[in-house]
């Protein structure tokens, strides 16, 4: 193991924290500054300026002539920041969630999904997809941007907002350039320094990119995500990953469907499964957050739980391990039933308290 990987992994770390930092205080300030709440700051400016990584990758795996690289950067990316990256901010600290989130940006987020689905059946998302999807995110922008307006009204918004409101609007844009750049290059420096490191123990390439380079362009979105979570941002926080995850399939994906060549290719083994997993996870978070509009501390170790379970199948199917038919039966059979049945009866719970008039759940 070389101890320049070691000091690149080490350094990567701080940079992240450092971007994330400086990226929060800035969404927090321009928030203020502009009028709007930290969940639209959250839904638009950070979750955009986050997803620059799965765009740069996907744009140049897209014209590579590489099309399950950039599909699969795109459906992995939203699975990581649903199951790791919000599991991991809601232990943090348990987060909130506006009803906004769950009558407007969710079902938004459900609904691109089963669209990339249905765009994905004839095997290729054309340049008429990818333009239909940009439409959407367009429309879903100034939808989001209006309303935010209205609620948020004039003044600042939140209290961490409102101590950055005095500072010049150029101030608060310098500082999320600024904290965008140090998350870009922080995560650069932590996955050369974890893939030399990963190389140096014998570890396969394959098992490389399923895990460190998979994680490796959502670093962004889970620095910037647990640092809004550590400093009370839960607003913030939540709607860093769901507009992220509604950026990653209507202007990543569909920016790349536009501009390469007969658009990108989908496999029939990512619309059979990767897709249907991604709608799954989508779905997963609407029961969460309609349990008390929070998303406790309990329910984020489940989310990370999962997400261990699936990166397990993931490698142990791309090694055609031994254990896969049983870890398999017992995911298909015991596991997966299990968490779908609680979601369904914390869901029934909780409308039933609202039909009765009691008071939602507290996060823990």
């Amino acid at each position: 193991m070389d101890i320049v990987e070691v000091l690149l992994v080490a350094g990567g770390l701080v940079v992240l924290v450092g971007g994330g930092e400086l990226l929060v205080r800035g969404a927090s300030g321009l928030a203020a500054r502009l009028g709007l709440s930290p969940l639209v700051i959250g839904l638009t400016v950070v979750a955009f300026a986050t997803s620059a990584p799965e765009l740069a990758v996907t744009l140049g795996a897209a014209l590579s002539g590489e099309p399950d690289l950039a599909v699969g950067n795109v459906v992995g990316s939203n699975m990581v920041n649903v199951l790791l990256i919000l599991g991991a901010s809601a232990i943090v600290l348990p987060l909130t969630v506006r009803s906004q989130l769950v009558r407007l940006d969710l079902p938004i987020l459900v609904g691109v999904s089963v669209l990339l689905l249905a765009l994905s059946a004839d095997g290729a998302v054309s340049a008429g997809d990818g333009a239909l999807l940009l439409l959407i995110v367009v429309g879903y922008t100034a939808l989001t941007l209006v309303m935010g307006r209205r609620q948020a009204g004039p003044g600042p918004s939140g209290t961490a907002a409102g101590q950055g409101a005095e500072r010049p609007l150029w101030i608060q844009l310098a500082a999320v350039a600024g904290g965008v750049g140090l998350l870009a290059v922080g995560a650069r420096m932590l996955v050369d320094g974890a893939v030399g490191i990963a190389t140096g123990f014998g570890v396969s390439s394959l098992v490389i990119g399923l895990t460190v380079v998979a994680v490796g362009t959502s670093l962004p979105e889970l620095a910037t995500s647990l640092i809004a979570a550590r400093r009370g941002e839960r607003d913030l926080a939540v709607g860093n990953i769901v507009g992220s995850c509604i950026f990653n399939i209507c202007v990543v994906l569909g920016l790349a469907g536009v501009i390469a060549a007969g658009g990108v290719p989908v496999a029939s083994a990512a619309v059979a499964l990767d897709i249907p997993l991604m709608i799954a996870t989508s779905v997963a978070l609407l029961p969460v957050a309609f349990t008390g509009l929070a998303i406790a501390r309990w329910e984020g170790a489940l989310f990370l739980a999962l997400y261990a379970a699936y990166t397990a199948y993931v490698l142990l199917a791309a090694t055609e391990h031994d254990a896969l038919e049983g870890f398999t039966t017992v995911m298909l059979w015991f596991t997966l039933p299990l968490v779908a049945l609680a979601l369904i009866v914390l869901a029934s719970f909780e409308a039933g308290r609202r039909r009765g008039g009691g008071h939602p759940i507290v996060p823990r």
